[in-house]
């Protein structure tokens, strides 16, 4: 009995590791779509005529260091309307978003 108790407790365990690192990626997420925000806000990028380019928005080839979450940030901006993307690597703020 006390084999299946550990069992159950280590797979309840995994479990709630698994929803608590969901819910940090997506805070990260929101925390680096708050910051483009931010940086667009302050580069005065507010239409199409004063889109600005953004360097840390492209994906690197080579990786170091901790996970960068600006460029699926900014992917869910662009979806969401909120971002608007002039030509290939510049981008405006649309519309502030009353959430962020």
């Amino acid at each position: 009995m006390a084999d299946a108790m550990q069992i159950t407790v280590g797979i309840l365990f995994l479990i709630l590791v698994f929803i608590l690192t969901r819910y940090g990626i997506t805070w990260r997420i929101k925390r680096a779509g708050r910051r483009i925000i931010n940086d667009l806000e302050r580069l005065g990028a507010q239409s199409p005529a004063s889109a600005v380019e953004l360097p840390y928005v492209k994906q690197q080839l080579i990786k170091i260091g901790m996970r960068d979450f600006k460029p699926t940030a900014m992917q869910s901006l662009l979806e969401g309307g909120i971002v608007g993307k002039v030509g290939e690597s510049k981008y405006y703020l649309k519309m502030k978003p009353l959430n962020f």
